[in-house]
Formats: structure tokens, C-alpha cells, sequence
């Protein structure tokens, strides 16, 4: 466990630098939205791309990867959605926090997710995470937003369709089969703009730390978060046995269960009329947890593997 906290620290480090440098500089929030908009929109979705299209797609060996994914989101969305259900904890749960709340149990930050794929796993992790993004955004998306209906708009669907994530992986997917590569006189240009994805994806995800008021849902807060660094994880590993995974692919699940939930979650929330404060501090610590969790995972989940 100590080798993989010290292989991590680095990544943690740029997280801590982008909530110092929002909090006590001039270079403030607002600037930092802009930063999430530009690697969103333009860094991620290049930098996904070109993991897929650089390697030759072995489908065969993704699809065991790729089952154990889905089975590991629709699990953990299940179980997160279980809550209110549980005979002493439903009773001390308010229904519509759950609602807001619920997916923080389940999503992920895919900043922190690509940083450390390649640190963890090595270069071909990078394609076999686009691939578990690809698809498993849309499951976690419309499992957000479920237990929030009410108060979906109506071009909720047309917002998925539109994902830049979904758009690269789904593009660089179907390069991939028809064996398109990027020319050598490019490759520098893309290579360092995925480079520049990575830092700047850290320490926006640092940027977007900030603690609500957690006080009134405590057991709810516990709930969602020990199901997110816990049980997830333990799913993961079990699924990485079910689905006979090898072990760069098991590697990859596991760093997938045990990275923090997605920044975006309490932006979901503030946008469909919830609690936007209180699920922003379970953003927060589930950014911080995720230095206990990925260390867990990875070295003592994964040494038993």
C-alpha cells in the first residue's frame, strides 16, 4: 500500500496545488470554470482519441474489461439507490438528499481517472479506460438523473448524446476499426496536449473542492461515501475474478471503483433545484478519501488478485 500511496502522490499533490491556488490567489474560481470548460470540451476528448486510435483494438480481450465495467456501474447504482430501503438506515434518511445525493455513491472523476491510468498501468491502460468511459458515462448519467426526473429538463437526452467524452470514444472507436492512425508530424502536437489534459484536470478537480453543510444528513453522508470507497472496490475486485480478468485489466477496474466521484455532482444537484452545498461537501471528501481508497484498491485488493 505504501508504494502505491507514494505512486499517487504526485497526482494528489496537483489536486492540493489547484485548491490552494483558487482559494488564496487571484486566479479564483471563475477562472478555474473556464479551465474545467477547455479541458472538458477540447484537452480530454483529444486526449481520449488519440489513446484509442494509437493502439490496434483487440476486441476480444475488451469485452471481458468492458463487461465487468457495466456490471460494476449498474451494482453500485443499485446499491446506492437501495438506501432509504434499509431497514434501520432508511429511516434516518431524507428521501429528496438521497435523491441528490445517490450519485456520488457511484460516478467518477474522469480527470483523476485518465491522470492515473498510465501511472498505474502503463501506456495501454489509457485505451482500455476510454473504452470504460465510452460506456459507462451514459449509464451513470441517466442514473444521476433518475432519482431526479422531476426536475430534468427535457433536452436531457440530446445534452448525452452531445458528450464530448462519448463523442471522442465513440470516434475514436470506429478509427480504430477501420485502422486510421494519426500521421507521425501530428503525434507531438496531441501528445502534449494530452500532457497539459492531465495537469490541468488535477488541479481543476482541486479547484472545484469546497465543504457544505454536511451536518444534517450525516449518516446519509456515510452511507454514500463508504459505498463509493468501500464496497465499490470490493465489487471490482470481485468482479475482476467473476470476469477472469488479467491483471493490467484488474489493475484498471480497480483504479476505476476507487477514484473519487465526479466534480459535477453538485453542479447536477444546484442545476435540478437540490441541495447544491451539501453535495459538494460530499464532493470534497470523497476527493480526499480517494487517497485512502486508491491505495486500498490497488495494493491491498490487488495483491491478493
Amino acid at each position: 500500500m505504501v508504494n502505491f500511496a507514494q505512486l499517487l502522490f504526485p497526482d494528489f499533490s496537483l489536486i492540493l496545488c489547484g485548491y490552494l491556488v483558487c482559494r488564496f490567489t487571484k486566479l479564483n474560481r471563475p477562472v478555474w470554470e473556464q479551465v474545467e470548460s477547455l479541458v472538458y470540451y477540447f484537452l480530454f476528448p483529444v486526449l481520449l482519441f488519440q489513446s484509442i486510435v494509437k493502439n490496434p483494438l483487440d476486441l476480444g480481450a475488451a469485452s471481458s474489461l468492458v463487461g465487468a465495467a457495466v456490471s460494476l456501474a449498474l451494482c453500485a447504482i443499485a446499491l446506492t439507490y437501495s438506501l432509504p430501503h434499509w431497514p434501520w438506515l432508511g429511516r434516518h434518511i431524507d428521501v429528496r438528499l438521497h435523491a441528490a445525493s445517490a450519485q456520488v455513491g457511484f460516478r467518477f472523476n474522469s480527470f483523476i481517472l485518465l491522470a492515473l491510468a498510465d501511472r498505474v498501468a502503463g501506456p495501454q491502460a489509457l485505451l482500455m479506460v476510454a473504452v470504460i468511459i465510452g460506456c459507462c458515462v451514459p449509464i451513470f448519467n441517466v442514473g444521476a438523473v433518475w432519482p431526479m426526473a422531476r426536475h430534468a429538463n427535457k433536452g436531457f437526452g440530446r445534452e448525452l448524446l452531445r458528450n464530448p467524452l462519448i463523442i471522442a470514444t465513440a470516434s475514436g472507436l470506429v478509427a480504430n476499426l477501420l485502422g486510421f492512425t494519426l500521421p507521425d508530424w501530428l503525434t507531438p502536437t496531441v501528445n502534449r496536449i494530452g500532457q497539459a489534459s492531465l495537469a490541468l484536470g488535477l488541479m481543476a478537480a482541486g479547484a472545484g473542492m469546497q465543504f457544505g453543510s454536511m451536518a444534517s444528513a450525516k449518516t446519509l453522508a456515510v452511507a454514500v461515501l463508504a459505498i463509493k470507497h468501500l464496497a465499490v472496490p470490493l465489487m471490482a475486485f470481485g468482479l475482476a475474478l467473476l470476469f477472469r480478468l488479467d491483471p493490467v485489466q484488474t489493475a484498471v477496474l480497480l483504479t476505476f471503483s476507487a477514484v473519487p466521484t465526479a466534480s459535477s455532482c453538485y453542479v447536477l444537484a444546484a442545476r435540478m433545484g437540490y441541495n447544491g452545498p451539501y453535495v459538494a461537501g460530499l464532493v470534497t471528501l470523497s476527493t480526499l478519501l480517494g487517497m485512502l481508497s486508491l491505495p486500498f484498491a490497488l495494493g491491498v485488493l490487488g495483491g491478493l488478485r
